[in-house]
Order: C-alpha cells, then structure tokens, then sequence
C-alpha cells in the first residue's frame, strides 16, 4: 500500500538549502510510490499565535479563555478554524511527517512552533490517557530534518554550544514522542552556510539515499509510558530504577537518573 508523507516546511526562500532538501524528499518519495504534501508555511502565511480566533463561534470561557481547553471543544464540536482542520487532515491521512526547518534559537522557527502549538490540539493528538508510548499517533513516523548555523563540533558534549542530544529532547519526547509518534533520528545537516557548493551537494545525496529506506528505519528508543507509576506522580517504577542500578547509563537523555547521558540516543536508533 502507497505510503502518505506530510513535510511540514518553514523557509522564506526557495532558493535555499532548505528547500532544495525538501525538494530532494518530493522528488525521492514521490518516485517510491508515495503520495507527498507540503504545508509550506511562510507561503501559506500560516498564523503562528494561539488565540480566541482560532475557534469559529463562541467560546466557553472568554473571561478566562484557556487554549488547550476550547479548542478541545472546538474540535469535537467542528469548530475549530479552518487552516488547523485542513492542517489536522493532512496530518490524518499521513504515514510519515517530516518537519524540515532551519533550527533558530535551538529550536523550531517561530512559524513551525505555532503549526505545532495550533495543530496538535488536546483530543485530537493527545490527551491524559493517550500520551507517549500509548500515544495516538503511535502508528506514525515523524522525523526532524534541518539545518544548524552552527558547525557539527559546536554541538558535542564539550562543544560551546552542547550536546545536541539535550537540544533534542524537547523536540523530539516533549513534542513528537509525547504525541505517540515513532520518533525517527533526525537528519542534521550541519553549517551548509559555510561549507562550498560541492559539499553542499554531497549533504544532499546523502539525504537521498537515506531517503531511499526512510519509510522502513527503526525509530529512536524512549521509555514506555507504563514503566511510570501514575499513581505516584508517574515516576519510574522502583523495578526499573533497580534493572538500570549497575548500568552505566541513564535511561534517555531525560530520565537519566543521575546517571550519565547515553550517547547520542536522540540521534540514532537503537542506542
């Protein structure tokens, strides 16, 4: 069965590196079979702010108004505005979503932060019993795609800028994984603002062949929700605490229990 790719994409330019990866995935997916759309932000003009507009008709609580709350209800009821029900459809009918952005401030671009803040409702991507491994999207993919400003040594556990693995975490388990997506390691292209044409062209093949097997990679490993103890403020249950005593590793780069980070765990699969 033909897979669905959604590539939520947040560049001004189409002349840059950025958009020539994103062109690369169309091209490279679109030729396997599968049926690709993209949400181009900037094009789009798409409203990054979460407020009262957002929802069509009245609100519950316009004294008090509480975003996540209404637009619950906006979302059951149908009411929700119609670039998030449209955005909210794409991302339904996706198998993989590829966020593909310039990392600004060791993050997304403020665009791309209110996609996720406006599309990812309460009810539709995630509620208090379906988070995290028990997700609702845990039958999706998601992966980051970007680019950094910074050199690729800036970002190592002793770089000045740190390990790119913490930068990650929020990412990638605040946001993808605490949806209940399969998080796929990310693909980072490092500094192609200073780096010639040639190498520049090399980033982008390389991007093509992973491509190639994007569809059918394990993703990155997180804790299962239910190692957690709900009843007890969904800390670590003591069983597992005492599995992981004598490693020499947390558990991720989150739940490290005072224990050292495990190596670039939010970068490749299977660490």
């Amino acid at each position: 069965m033909a897979k669905k790719v959604l590539i939520v994409y947040a560049h001004q330019s189409s002349e840059s590196f950025n958009s020539a990866v994103k062109d690369a995935a169309k091209e490279v997916l679109a030729a396997q079979g599968c049926t690709v759309e993209v949400s181009d932000l900037y094009a789009m003009k798409f409203k990054a702010t979460a407020t009262a507009e957002d929802i069509t008709g009245d609100v519950k609580n316009a004294a008090h108004f509480r975003y996540a709350e209404e637009t619950k209800l906006a979302w059951e009821e149908g009411k929700l505005c119609a670039d998030i029900t449209e955005e909210q459809r794409k991302l339904t009918e996706a198998d993989l979503i590829i966020f593909q952005f310039p990392m600004y401030w060791f993050t997304v671009p403020a665009i791309m932060k209110g996609w996720i803040d406006r599309v990812l409702t309460l009810g539709y991507a995630y509620s208090e019993e379906r988070r995290y491994s028990q997700g609702i999207f845990k039958d999706k993919k998601a992966m980051l795609s970007f680019t950094t400003g910074s050199h690729e040594s800036m970002f190592g556990a002793d770089g000045v800028n740190g390990d790119m693995n913490v930068t990650l975490w929020p990412l990638q388990n605040g946001i993808l994984h605490y949806c209940g997506f399969q998080v796929l390691a990310p693909q980072i292209f490092w500094a192609p603002s200073h780096l010639p044409s040639e190498a520049r062209s090399t980033l982008l093949e390389g991007w093509r062949t992973r491509l190639q097997g994007v569809l059918a990679e394990k993703p990155l490993s997180f804790t299962p929700l239910d190692c957690f103890d709900g009843e007890k403020g969904f800390q670590l249950k003591p069983e597992f605490q005492e599995k992981n005593a004598t490693k020499e590793y947390g558990l991720t780069v989150g739940i490290h229990l005072g224990k050292a980070l495990p190596p670039n765990s939010q970068m490749k699969a299977g660490v």
